[in-house]
């Protein structure tokens, strides 16, 4: 080990006594847009920033001192202050101890903001007739942020906490500084190439305004409103809104609360689905119970019907049961007459009378047997031969073959 080797606290200490001892430093005004402010009951913490080259420095005036200011700090506004430079050993950070605070003009900053707003806002890109409705149960979610941050922990817990089963995807992205725009941009573009999620969560955690500044910049502005996929933003603040929560279609102020807002929880659509089986059960019993009350009221008024009315609905009913008696005895009459027609016909057909007319004759031998052939006759024999008019008797002679 180096014998010269210094301690973090030596060389804090060393550092500490170079700053605060440098008579430059002592006493020195400082020009800058204030970026961020944080009120504490010991004083007033802010950052004065440089908009060109983003430098920063940590500022703080303490409570004794906040009186004496001719400008308290206001994020974007432009201050020059009066101040002695210190170091702080327990982060090993310097800050400017603020004595004064005169009003310098707008910042820079804070101008670039207003003027990107109205001419966006002049385009009609914050117009809430172009947001899109969220989606009641989606199904895949694309999280837009940086796999490093909390924030992508805090959305993954949460949503899957709520609603059990959902796809969760993450297209990864810088969400500070100066590389931040074109990575956010990149990664909206890469979900709607992917084609599966039905809503995109733009999210980061909290931070300095500052470490904000990626959020209002034009490129991720324009490429939210071009999206094809409704997009939620998730973006902790220490100021107003940003520009991509004006944009986009839904915006909240911490990843947390955009996961709450993207879905449903669980327990609740099982409550909701509970609550509508027993209204659909209530309507349903209401109904039975309405239509039971208004048979029974029929049926009372039916019993209370004058006899005369009864009578007249009875005989009403029996002459239309005549009626139909009639009708169905005559159709029966008719065909059983038509039937005997047919019937006559085939017996005239068959008399045996017909056919002695027609040339015939029935021979008949002495015991009144019908002979059919020949060979049942012998000669001598004496048959009966009945004619179409009258009978006669002969006597075989011959039987021919």
């Amino acid at each position: 080990m180096p014998e010269f080797a210094l301690s973090i606290a030596g060389l804090t200490e060393y550092i500490q006594e170079l700053l605060e001892q440098d008579e430059q430093l002592l006493r020195v005004w400082v020009i800058g847009e204030v970026s961020s402010t944080n009120r504490h009951r010991s004083g007033m913490f802010f950052t004065l920033q440089d908009p060109d080259s983003k430098a920063s420095i940590q500022c703080v005036a303490w409570s004794s001192q906040l009186g004496k200011l001719s400008q308290l700090p206001t994020t974007g506004e432009q201050l020059l202050v009066l101040g002695s430079i210190r170091v702080y050993p327990q982060r090993g950070q310097y800050q400017l101890n603020v004595w004064q605070a005169l009003p310098a003009g707008e910042g820079l900053q804070a101008l670039r903001y207003r003027q990107l707003r109205q001419r966006l806002q002049a385009e009609g890109l914050f117009d809430e007739e172009r947001k899109r409705s969220l989606p009641t149960h989606p199904q895949i979610i694309a999280v837009v942020t940086s796999p490093q941050a909390a924030a992508w922990g805090d959305l993954q817990r949460t949503l899957r906490q709520r609603y059990p089963g959902l796809l969760v995807l993450l297209s990864p992205a810088q969400v500070q500084g100066e590389l931040a725009p074109a990575s956010i941009v990149e990664a909206i573009e890469r979900v709607e190439l992917d084609k599966r999620a039905q809503l995109i969560i733009l999210a980061r955690g909290g931070g300095a305004a500052e470490d904000l500044a990626c959020f209002n910049d034009e490129r991720v502005v324009r490429a939210i409103a071009q999206c094809s996929i409704p997009v939620l933003t998730g973006i902790g603040h220490q100021r107003d809104e940003s520009l991509a929560d004006l944009v986009a279609d839904a915006s909240t102020h911490t990843p947390t609360a955009a996961a709450e807002l993207a879905v449903p929880e669980l327990v609740n659509l099982i409550a909701e689905h509970r609550g509508r089986q027993l209204a659909l059960r209530e309507a349903l019993k209401q109904a039975v119970e309405a239509s039971s009350q208004q048979l029974q009221q029929l049926a009372g008024r039916l019993q209370r019907l004058p006899i005369e009315r009864q009578l007249q609905q009875e005989q009403q009913a029996i002459a239309w049961q005549r009626q139909q008696l009639v009708q169905a005895t005559s159709q029966h009459l008719s065909q059983a007459t038509h039937h005997c027609r047919l019937l006559q016909q085939k017996l005239a057909t068959l008399d045996p009378h017909r056919v002695l007319q027609r040339g015939y004759a029935v021979v008949r031998s002495a015991d009144g047997k019908i002979a059919r052939q020949a060979a049942d006759l012998v000669p001598g024999e004496e048959l009966q031969i009945q004619l179409p008019e009258g009978q006669v008797t002969v006597m075989i002679k011959e039987i021919l073959a």
